[in-house]
């Protein structure tokens, strides 16, 4: 297998709570996410990866009666729940994903595949030219497991590639940029409720279709500042800022 999606979910968010499994025109977050990634015509399986704490199981329920695959693994080692979970499939790359980006779009997967070098162990928005929320990032597996047995900061097990990051000396990493411009300033992901606000609005909007593109998003929200400015006191990687205000290292 050459490329395996992984999609990290969990019910204990402490900023917005079961935000995976928020309704959406009908259905869960989640399972918007899965539909979205589904139309990727370059990804050969994709696996929810999700925690054994009885809170998640609800996720276990949604995953597999809609017949996707899920994995259970770490509540607090997410990178040991990315790597055991891409351990059984053997991929050449993983696809890193996470839930609260049910406006993800596939075709910005299939374009970072396309524009991964050779050598690249990393592709990564860097430069975050992206609407926060339009996530995607491919790691070699070997890659991967490397970090996996070398990361030792509380921070570098939670955030799955930022050992990888930390380390540019050991690993080769590539910046992905948006070809459509800078949407630095776009949110588009699920932390808050009025995030959730937003993403109701535009799936809405769109409906009954659900094959929206980046760009017909960024088109709506301009025309309606109102929707656009519902969640913009937010800032962008807060969860990670937290992490590493509150780093130490772990055995």
């Amino acid at each position: 297998m050459k490329y395996l999606a992984v999609i990290q979910a969990r019910c204990g968010s402490s900023r917005l709570p079961n935000k995976v499994l928020k309704d959406i025109e009908g259905k869960p977050v989640l399972l918007r996410m899965l539909e979205r990634v589904s139309k990727s015509k370059k990804v050969d399986a994709i696996v929810v990866a999700t925690t054994i704490n009885q809170e998640d199981l609800e996720i276990v329920r949604i995953v597999s009666d809609y017949g996707y695959r899920v994995f259970v693994g770490s509540s607090e080692d997410v990178l040991d729940r990315y790597y055991q979970a891409s351990r059984l499939f053997q991929p050449e790359y993983v696809i890193r994903l996470t839930a609260d980006c049910p406006m993800l779009d596939w075709r910005v997967i299939d374009d970072a595949i396309k524009k991964m070098n050779n050598v690249t162990d990393d592709l990564t928005m860097l430069s975050e030219t992206f609407p926060d929320g339009e996530d995607v990032e491919i790691v070699r597996f070997s890659s991967l497991e490397k970090a996996w047995k070398e990361a030792r900061l509380a921070s570098e097990r939670e955030h799955v590639t930022l050992y990888i990051k930390n380390h540019p000396e050991k690993f080769t990493i590539q910046d992905y940029q948006n070809p459509l411009g800078n949407m630095h300033n776009e949110r588009w992901t699920l932390d808050e409720k009025e995030d959730l606000e937003l993403i109701r609005y535009v799936y809405r909007h769109f409906s009954p279709r659900t094959d929206f593109t980046i760009g017909e998003i960024y088109e709506y929200l301009q025309k309606t500042p109102d929707v656009r400015l519902l969640n913009q006191m937010y800032a962008r990687n807060e969860g990670l800022r937290i992490s590493l205000a509150n780093d130490k290292v772990v055995k």
